[in-house]
């Protein structure tokens, strides 16, 4: 069952094997001369595909064509050769050319997950009995496209995270004059508020305030919640996703 039409998966096939470097069907180190033959790179970008698309284990993608263990060694050496932060650059300057990021108003905002494999990043979640999470700061455009995120331990607050979270931007290029950073009330402090104005960012965030009382922000006015949406909906679809729903 493919994940996505072909009409789709083509070029971005064509995209991708582009940032590949060329590899050799048997290992040129065999003292025979030959090897068993190194499995396609297109079989495990299918494979990641899948992952991507269904939210699945790697053992459950697994089959005959590629193991488990294989679709996790391409991606790790992936990773390293840099292919797939190359391909995120390529897609977000291909929607700025086409369709347009809305970089003078982004949103910022986290979410805790679970982590039962644990990782480097993972920490005791406060939220889930002390068991392993993570914490993703993620930030979007202003209509909720993703521009980057920070995964930490589920311990760690929104806050601190901020300033790595911004630093994404400047993956992105030429940046508006003026941005507008749009974020809920666990950033109300005077410590995120000259973290902003250090960087010649603007801030619309909303004040800490009683239970009963009405959400104000720096400005008073209502937008906030218009982009911060943008955030909170991405972390929370990513986390779905990731749950298998």
């Amino acid at each position: 069952m493919p994940a996505l039409p072909s009409w789709l998966t083509e070029p971005l096939w064509d995209q991708f094997v582009a940032l590949l470097p060329k590899r050799p069907e048997f290992h040129p180190d065999h003292p025979l001369g030959c090897h068993r033959r190194r499995i396609s790179d297109r079989i495990i970008f299918d494979k990641m595909l899948q992952l991507l698309r269904f939210g699945c284990s790697y053992e459950a993608i697994a089959d005959t064509a590629c193991s488990a263990t294989t679709i996790r060694t391409r991606r790790d050496e992936w990773i390293q050769l840099g292919v797939f932060a190359q391909l995120k650059k390529i897609a977000l300057d291909s929607y700025d050319r086409i369709v347009g990021l809305v970089l003078d108003q982004i949103a910022v905002d986290g979410s805790i997950t679970k982590a039962p494999g644990g990782g480097e990043a993972a920490g005791r979640s406060p939220v889930d009995r002390g068991k392993q999470g993570l914490k993703r700061s993620g930030m979007t455009d202003g209509y909720g496209i993703p521009l980057g995120r920070v995964l930490a331990g589920a311990n760690r607050h929104d806050s601190p995270l901020l300033a790595p979270t911004l630093d994404r931007l400047d993956d992105l290029g030429p940046l508006p004059d003026d941005i507008t950073v749009h974020l809920d009330a666990g950033y109300d402090s005077d410590k995120t508020r000259e973290l902003l104005s250090e960087r010649g960012l603007h801030g619309r965030i909303c004040r800490r305030t009683s239970d009963r009382a009405p959400p104000r922000t720096d400005e008073g006015a209502p937008k906030l919640m218009r982009w911060r949406v943008g955030a909170a909906s991405l972390l929370s679809s990513v986390s779905e996703w990731q749950r298998g729903g």
